[in-house]
């Protein structure tokens, strides 16, 4: 690792029950990959786990919460209600909102955490525990198409495919909120942002068909990345490094960074961003500031 970019692979994943909830959970554990211990300034990215009759006892936080589900079922329960995610399903809770987890199923979920902004201390002294409730009621599943469902989506591989964007086969209406972002190989899908209700940080999906390829660029904010699909080959501050499902990496405000798909099919990934992006001069590619070097030593001053 150098000080502006990170790599983790799943094969070294090491998950450990989270101190801030000691006697305040069961069954969760946590994979703590982006922080303060290892660059981060900005954002707290990881992987947790739930295991079956596992709780997360309520809480809220300083903090932004979102996620995206990667595997099983879990219940999470808010002031506006209870609801069961489902691998694919992914929300925001916004600072200070109380939330609680509980997994009633018969196997162990996990989910993606992006936290922002950055917790200030190991303490717990950014997370509060609160009495619940009356009731939640029963759980919800989400309905993308319900106009009440603010804070949660759905994602599906197929939603990436720019021949399935038509109204017919949309869970929503026609919008800025289900638009596919398609260039040179690479497809990319708003989840969680301002529309959505989140201020403090971003979370997409992206995929590149087989040659899709990003120059070297970078940002003024921190990226992760973690890999769900196919192969990558990424090129993290001069360093190559082959990146696979389960695998996540960090790139640091000014850490230059490319990826190219090396693969026979598509690679896919789920990417977070804090803070969220300028209106302009969000992307930095090297590429265009070397031809004006090249312009100016050639005397085109103009």
């Amino acid at each position: 690792m150098s000080h502006r970019h990170l790599v983790a692979l799943e094969a070294d994943a090491d998950y450990a029950p989270p101190a801030v909830f000691d006697g305040h959970c069961s069954g969760h554990t946590r994979w703590d990959v982006v922080g303060p211990d290892n660059g981060s300034v900005h954002m707290g990215f990881g992987v947790c786990r739930l295991e079956p009759s596992g709780t997360i006892d309520w809480h809220l936080h300083s903090f932004e919460e979102s996620f995206f589900v990667l595997e099983g079922e879990v219940v999470i329960e808010t002031p506006e209600g209870a609801f069961r995610l489902v691998e694919g399903d992914y929300g925001v809770v916004p600072v200070g909102v109380p939330h609680a987890w509980r997994n009633d199923g018969d196997g162990p979920v996990r989910w993606a955490e992006m936290l922002a902004p950055q917790v200030r201390t190991g303490d717990g002294s950014d997370t509060f525990f609160v009495d619940p409730p009356a009731t939640t009621g029963e759980p919800q599943l989400i309905d993308p198409r319900d106009p009440r469902c603010r804070s949660f989506g759905h994602f599906e591989a197929h939603h990436m495919d720019p021949a399935q964007q038509t109204q017919d086969k949309l869970a929503l209406s026609a919008s800025m909120r289900t638009a596919l972002l398609v260039y040179s190989g690479i497809s990319v899908k708003m989840m969680v942002d301002s529309d959505l209700g989140a201020f403090l940080a971003t979370m997409f999906m992206v995929q590149y068909v087989p040659g899709g390829f990003a120059g070297a660029h970078d940002h003024p904010f921190e990226e992760a990345y973690m890999i769900l699909e196919g192969e990558v080959e990424a090129k993290l501050d001069g360093q190559v490094h082959r990146l696979g499902p389960g695998d996540i990496a960090w790139a640091g405000v000014a850490s230059t960074h490319e990826f190219k798909n090396v693969g026979e099919g598509p690679v896919r990934w789920l990417e977070t961003q804090a803070p969220q992006p300028p209106g302009r001069h969000s992307y930095r590619f090297a590429r265009d500031w070397a031809y004006l070097g090249e312009r100016l030593d050639h005397g085109h001053t103009h």
